[in-house]
């Protein structure tokens, strides 16, 4: 239950002497990481250490996927596209925790293409035409990654789509030209974004 739904209980917070709750705030962020590591950015960091975040994200990818690419076979087994599927949700989760500690957009969808790049371009034959089910769910998850990434880029300031255009029009061809092309249609993601 939420402190909203009990307005005594949080009159009764509210009124507490400021070094009282000072405490309880204290213990209450220590138990969420995600939020400490968001206020140290918030009241600690400055531009050049968000410069610093997305160079260190940037190369953590590009490390993650080299050493995919070595590790994994490039063909449509089940095992190679379960591999994928996990590497794809795990590079996901990197982008998705910079973005809710930094809040910022740009290298929010910078990442996310380069992940659909990645794949798209170190793992072309995992992607290919696969009966297996864990082909289609690959198939599916892609498809939506490139919705979400479409939909983050029609958002932006014309100027900035510009900077992406490119890189999302190669993504999206790619995506037609294979297994993607259904659920990109199913999307309604168009084949030519300029």
């Amino acid at each position: 239950m939420s402190v909203h739904q009990q307005p005594e209980l949080k009159s009764a917070i509210l009124s507490l002497p400021n070094k009282e709750k000072d405490k309880l705030l204290l213990r209450l962020i220590n138990k969420d990481k995600l939020l400490i590591k968001r206020l140290h950015f918030q009241l600690l960091e400055d531009e050049s250490d968000l410069q610093l975040r997305v160079e260190s994200l940037r190369t953590q990818l590009k490390l993650l996927f080299s050493d995919a690419a070595q590790n994994t076979a490039n063909n449509a087994t089940a095992g190679s596209i379960i591999a994928l599927s996990k590497l794809v949700r795990q590079a996901n989760g990197l982008v998705n925790e910079h973005e809710k500690v930094t809040k910022d957009t740009f290298s929010e969808i910078e990442f996310r293409m380069l992940i659909l790049r990645e794949v798209t371009e170190r793992f072309a034959l995992v992607i290919g035409r696969s009966h297996l089910h864990a082909s289609h769910k690959l198939h599916q998850y892609l498809a939506a990654r490139i919705k979400f990434v479409f939909g983050k880029w029609k958002k932006l300031h014309e100027d900035l789509r510009f900077d992406f255009s490119e890189d999302l029009q190669q993504i999206i061809s790619f995506g037609y030209d294979s297994p993607l092309a259904p659920y990109l249609q199913q999307h309604t993601i168009p084949q030519t974004i300029r």
